[in-house]
């Protein structure tokens, strides 16, 4: 039986969200779904799931409240490597009866549309079906390739278009949905998902349930479940991750809740009850990813020294801009990224400092210079033009720094107090809503370009969002910390100072980053070896900097990094790390890129194999 105030919360979904409506939300035309939002719209989805490890897969049901504002209209769903059994729908939640579908031709991008013909008085929806062992938006561990190497691990990835890999439904940011779900495991695992309901006691029973009454993006539904325990980080925030990590990553995410109350001051409630932490095995694709209640994070965050935590300012900024105000489209992807990664850096000032800041920024804006000079004019814009494009391939520096940029202009060009007041409104006004570039352009010019006239204009918002490149009116961040590493960087490169005689004490990780990224493209296999004698760069534990010296070690063919660089290769399967040092290797020696690939790949995801497999091409 549900707990009584599930069976409230899903009387309350399906009234509410089967009435026809005769004023119909109008959705914008997003080219990455099938969906027909603007016909018939799925309100609520209520999963009920058997996770099988020994099968890979997820099988089940997800029954879809409906919104129908055609009266003929059949409903259209995304999928992909989905195999549905039966589909059933009913008039009133209690009764259901078969009814035909078609399952249609798939796209290698899209998956595969599904068409389901809806009776006259059909409210819900119900589709019994189960997931494929290579589903792309799940990734099924074995104990090896864990933690604790006794237990095996399943988590989900859903953004961009990957949810639909695992559920059934309308895989659009803008068709925003609230859902419930019971998952049953093996008893001895523990599973969470993005909703409440995870159990802070991880009182292993093999049978859960959850419920988010907050209506969210499809890509924001995630599931994982392994041997998980949870600790207590402040009154609202805490940590669940595999016993065996539990240590290092508590004692790293202890300024969690503080971020999280320094982000209310600056912009207002955090409106989602908890926020937890999943610290995932190695294999998870990106840094983190911002599921309600319980973002997903990467290991390699734990660096010993809290340098490598503005990811979880990152994250926790996702609260307000991408999971509170969502972008509509993912040509909108900026919408999400660009305001994060602004709020992000304004939550490391207020807990770490602004030379903290400027630090990350700094690196921020130089990566972003050094990518875009590879990159397509179109793929330099904000407004990104994806037709006939994965929209993953839109995770690029771009939305991410360029829109930061932007947004740092606005506040240097109105002044932070200004800034301020009209970022907290644009969240207030469009609170739980997915939105375009157009909108928030239109919520721009009458909020504060038309406010205080005469200080920026219309033009300049568009060449920012609209035209390749930085403008000339770019920000341009500045660390003393910095200037004080390059004359390091100089002394050593003249043979003035030995690499053991620097002065580095005290380096943050962002300094070092910084050290080694100011060293020119070709070093000799002298200097690398100073260098490596003196800091240990090979074996450090730190997997930013450990990046960075790989990818040094690749370039000047420094041999003695060879089996770190194959060990990270196989053991990390982040894809901002392992797809530059493939794609660098590939450039020098693509025999052994494939031999490493071909130790490697099945410890990755499916989103980070699909990135490396467009670059290493083995026979």
């Amino acid at each position: 039986m549900k707990p009584y105030y599930q069976i409230i919360f899903t009387i309350f979904a399906f009234i509410f969200g089967a009435v026809l409506t005769t004023n119909a939300q109008t959705f914008a035309d997003d080219i990455h779904t099938y969906a027909k939002p603007n016909q018939v719209r799925v309100s609520h989805v209520d999963l009920d799931w058997t996770v099988l490890f020994e099968q890979k897969s997820i099988k089940g049901m997800a029954t879809l409240n409906i919104v129908r504002t055609e009266k003929n209209a059949p409903l259209m769903l995304d999928t992909r490597d989905l195999n549905i059994e039966k589909i059933e729908t009913s008039a009133n939640g209690k009764t259901f009866k078969p009814t035909t579908f078609e399952l249609g031709t798939a796209d290698k991008i899209l998956g595969a549309p599904l068409t389901v013909k809806l009776p006259a008085n059909a409210k819900q929806v119900r589709i019994y079906y189960s997931t494929n062992p290579t589903a792309s938006g799940l990734q099924w561990l074995e104990p090896a390739q864990t933690a604790g190497k006794s237990q095996p691990f399943m988590f989900s990835q859903a953004q961009a278009i990957h949810a639909r890999s695992f559920i059934p439904l309308q895989d659009s940011p803008q068709i925003r949905v609230t859902y419930s779900a019971r998952v049953r495991t093996p008893k001895n695992l523990l599973a969470v998902m993005s909703a409440a309901g995870n159990s802070q006691t991880t009182a292993k029973t093999g049978d859960y349930r959850f419920t988010m009454n907050k209506a969210i993006p499809p890509y924001l539904i995630a599931i994982a479940v392994g041997d998980l325990e949870f600790k207590s980080l402040g009154k609202r925030t805490g940590v669940y991750t595999e016993p065996s990590m539990m240590a290092k990553a508590s004692a790293e995410l202890t300024d969690t809740e503080k971020m999280v109350e320094e982000t209310e001051k600056i912009y207002g409630k955090y409106a989602w009850g908890r926020y937890d932490l999943l610290v995932l095995p190695p294999s998870f694709p990106f840094g983190g990813m911002e599921n309600p209640m319980l973002t997903f994070a990467t290991p390699t965050i734990l660096a010993g020294d809290k340098s490598l935590v503005s990811l979880v300012a990152h994250e926790l900024a996702h609260s307000w801009s991408g999971n509170l105000v969502t972008n509509a489209t993912w040509r909108d992807f900026w919408l999400n990224e660009g305001f994060t990664t602004y709020l992000e850096r304004r939550i490391i000032e207020a807990v770490y400092g602004v030379n903290r800041r400027e630090m990350e920024a700094t690196l921020g804006k130089r990566e972003l210079i050094n990518e875009m000079s590879e990159m397509s004019e179109n793929d330099q814009t904000l407004h990104v033009d994806l037709k006939g494009r994965d929209p993953d391939d839109g995770l690029t520096g771009v939305p991410y720094e360029k829109g930061a940029l932007l947004l740092r202009w606005l506040e240097e060009s109105f002044g932070r107090e200004k800034f301020d007041k009209f970022v907290r409104g644009y969240f207030a006004k469009h609170s739980f809503q997915s939105i375009t570039t157009e909108t928030f352009v239109d919520y721009l010019q009458k909020n504060l370009l038309e406010v205080y006239p005469n200080v920026v204009s219309r033009a300049d918002v568009d060449e920012w969002i609209y035209k390749a490149g930085l403008p000339k009116n770019a920000p341009n961040p500045k660390s003393d910390a910095f200037t004080k590493v390059e004359m390091q960087v100089e002394g050593f490169m003249s043979g003035k100072t030995v690499a053991s005689a620097l002065m580095t004490k005290d380096w943050t990780t962002q300094e070092w980053l910084h050290f080694l990224r100011k060293m020119p493209e070709t070093l000799s296999v002298e200097k690398m070896s100073e260098l490596d004698k003196a800091f240990n760069f090979t074996k450090i534990g730190n997997s930013e900097i450990a990046f960075q010296w790989l990818m040094m070690s690749i370039k000047n063919k420094y041999s003695a990094a060879d089996a770190r660089l194959e060990d990270f290769l196989i053991n990390i399967g982040r894809r901002k790390f392992v797809r530059p040092l493939f794609a660098e290797l590939a450039k020098v020696d693509m025999k052994r890129a494939c031999s490493i690939y071909s130790k490697s790949r099945s410890g990755y995801h499916p989103i980070t194999q699909s990135a490396v497999d467009a670059i290493v091409k083995c026979n």
